[in-house]
């Protein structure tokens, strides 16, 4: 499967399309790796392997650019800022998180498995990699 990830990247690339910061708000259970980063046509690319332990979290956040996600292995529940459950993502699934602070989000991991994510960062030059955002009262996260 890294292979389809790889042959999505060249297609983004032969689109026109890094490097930011950290993560956003305190998560739980979080790690990840910088794989790679690049910068071209005044957008950043970060490709990171992120790993979300059982029972942690992402902390609220958004993006200022596109992100575009695999399911290496577990499943991950994408929750929006009006608490609902947008997304539930199997192993070989993909995400696709829009930009903006519209787009508050939440990753979790319910499950007792490990959630492994394969992530592509599109941002705009200079950009974080995301954007801390208050617990909009879900009760969660």
């Amino acid at each position: 499967m890294r292979a389809a990830l790889a042959a999505g990247l060249g297609l983004l690339l032969a689109l026109g399309g890094g490097a930011g910061s950290a993560q956003a708000t305190p998560g739980s259970g979080v790690t990840a790796t910088t794989l790679a980063e690049w910068s071209a046509g005044g957008k950043d690319y970060v490709l990171r392997e992120i790993t979300v332990a059982p029972g942690g979290s992402t902390g609220w956040h958004y993006h200022d650019g596109t992100l575009y996600g695999w399911v290496a292995s577990g499943t991950l529940t994408h929750n929006a800022a009006d608490c609902s459950v947008d997304g539930v993502y199997d192993a070989g699934e993909l995400v696709v998180e829009p930009a903006g602070a519209g787009n508050v989000h939440l990753g979790r991991n319910l499950g007792s498995a490990p959630v492994v994510l394969e992530v592509l960062y599109v941002l705009p030059d200079g950009a974080p990699l995301g954007n801390d955002a208050p617990d909009p009262g879900c009760g969660f996260g």
